[in-house]
């Protein structure tokens, strides 16, 4: 227990690399057993992200240096509270999508030839959004969201037929996000000549006012902007959330989108600081307005959608606005806004797009309009998670999705940004116009037919993800003070204090 307590910042990526390995390797032998590894790498890194969250909310920030190699030689992991809250959101959200995965997987990938892969590459997936919330090295950063893109390109490729050109795009403009960052990284090295987080931190005071400075952090917050999808950053998205495999999407738009704005938060406020992103050079301010622009463009495109998937696609568009949002507010609630919405955000997409895969695994369809009364009736455990999870997406009190707007709307109100906080009203609105849609389609709608309709709920290890879910949102708003000031608090000290 002693070895694995000092060693818990790098044991997920230790243990999820060897494991996306062995995959392939163990299931020659049985191919149930890809699965089974798959979850059990899974679960053990959620068991881990626990402990390294109650370590770094209790003895502070932790600095491991791998195989006892200090920085600038070696590499350094940093386990901080921001770190340690984002990857218990993501390992968490990763082990429930998996333990849903496996007939959705049986059928809409129909290719058994596929499945192993399928479930190494959504591992090595996991490793590298692992790596790159944990590490303190801006190129080791890189490595690890190169290792996490190609995995991403892979679980959407393997979707319906227009999936593999949804993925090429996305390759081509996740490269381009790469090639931003990466050069932004080479400008900054240029001028502090170290690649570690918080030697550069350091040096920058003394560098800051430098052209190549300022179109390093440029170059880095528009590469990472795509890859977050900020508006108008998205054009990857919709296509891709559409027609990747149902567990794809689920496992994507909850965490996929959030280590890209992850990554802001870490290099805008606890490398450069909230006074010269803000101030000195007003970027917040220019993703604050990409931010709103993308809310309203995001909730108005998913009304016009009839595809629940589809529609939720573009809702992630205006969801990935709220963050950008509460990052461009720059103040402190702004930023608990954001924090909160990532978590938030990761449980009510990762709810939703599970449920839609249980209606194409059950009713064979997921399209709006044939929806009904009789979806109700054969599937009632999912349709309530449905509808809990979309009363949070509209921001429905003591939900969780109604909290991070709170925060949100506090910010814009502290900031005087009076239209911050219409936007977040207005994008309320027009949040519930869609979900209300669908919701009035299953609860209010005619069966088409008369006949008694045999009740048909998914199987086990797909509905008890999606009521997990479901009730973890009414949880995480119950809790909401907690987990405010015990954790995100600490957080948004650290950033602007």
């Amino acid at each position: 227990m002693t070895w694995i307590w000092n060693n818990s910042p790098a044991l997920p990526v230790v243990l999820l690399l060897p494991t996306a390995i062995a995959i392939p390797l163990f299931a020659l032998i049985e191919r149930r057993l890809a699965r089974w590894l798959a979850l059990a790498v899974s679960l053990t890194t959620v068991g881990l992200s626990i402990l390294n969250l109650v370590k770094a909310l209790s003895l502070g920030p932790i600095h491991y240096h791998m195989g006892g190699w200090p920085p600038p030689i070696g590499i350094e992991y940093v386990l901080d509270p921001l770190s340690a809250f984002v990857l218990l959101v993501i390992n968490t959200i990763g082990f429930l999508v998996l333990v849903h995965a496996k007939k959705v997987v049986d059928r809409e990938i129909p290719e058994s030839g596929k499945h192993v892969p399928y479930y190494a590459v959504a591992v090595l997936m996991l490793c590298g959004f692992n790596g790159i919330v944990v590490t303190g090295d801006f190129f080791n950063l890189y490595v690890w969201l190169e290792i996490a893109s190609l995995s991403l390109y892979g679980l959407i490729a393997v979707g319906s037929r227009k999936a593999p050109v949804a993925a090429i795009r996305y390759l081509i403009l996740g490269t381009i996000g790469a090639c931003f960052y990466l050069l932004g990284l080479g400008f900054l090295f240029t001028m502090t000549g170290t690649l570690n987080m918080a030697d550069l931190k350091a040096i920058l005071p003394a560098v800051g006012h430098e052209p190549a400075v300022v179109i390093g952090l440029g170059l880095i917050v528009a590469g990472m902007g795509l890859k977050m999808a900020l508006f108008p950053l998205h054009g990857w998205l919709p296509d891709s959330y559409t027609y990747a495999p149902s567990s794809s999407s689920a496992l994507i738009a909850p965490i996929g989108t959030k280590v890209g704005a992850y990554v802001l938060i870490r290099v805008l406020f606890f490398i450069f600081g909230t006074a010269y992103v803000s101030r000195t050079i007003p970027v917040t301010t220019v993703i604050g307005w990409l931010a709103a622009a993308g809310i309203l463009y995001g909730s108005i495109m998913a009304m016009a959608q009839t595809e629940l998937k589809r529609m939720l696609a573009y809702s992630s568009i205006a969801q990935v606005g709220y963050i950008g949002l509460g990052i461009g507010l720059a103040n402190p609630l702004g930023l608990i806004g954001a924090v909160l919405h990532l978590m938030n955000h990761a449980a009510m997409k990762a709810l939703l797009f599970l449920v839609a895969g249980n209606f194409r695994t059950i009713l064979g369809h997921s399209n709006i309009a044939r929806l009904d009364g009789s979806t109700r009736r054969r599937m009632p455990w999912t349709t309530a998670a449905f509808a809990v999870g979309a009363l949070s997406m509209i921001g429905i009190p003591p939900l969780a999705g109604f909290f991070s707007k709170w925060y949100l709307a506090l910010g814009a109100v502290a900031k005087k940004q009076w239209i911050f906080l219409a936007v977040i009203l207005l994008s309320s609105l027009l949040n519930a116009v869609y979900f209300f849609r669908v919701i009035e389609r299953i609860y209010f709608a005619r069966a088409e037919s008369s006949a008694a309709e045999p009740r048909t709920e998914a199987s086990a290890s797909m509905l008890v993800p999606v009521l997990v879910l479901a009730a973890a949102l009414i949880g995480l708003g119950v809790l909401n003070a907690f987990i405010v000031k015990g954790v995100i608090g600490k957080i948004v000290t650290s950033a602007m204090f």
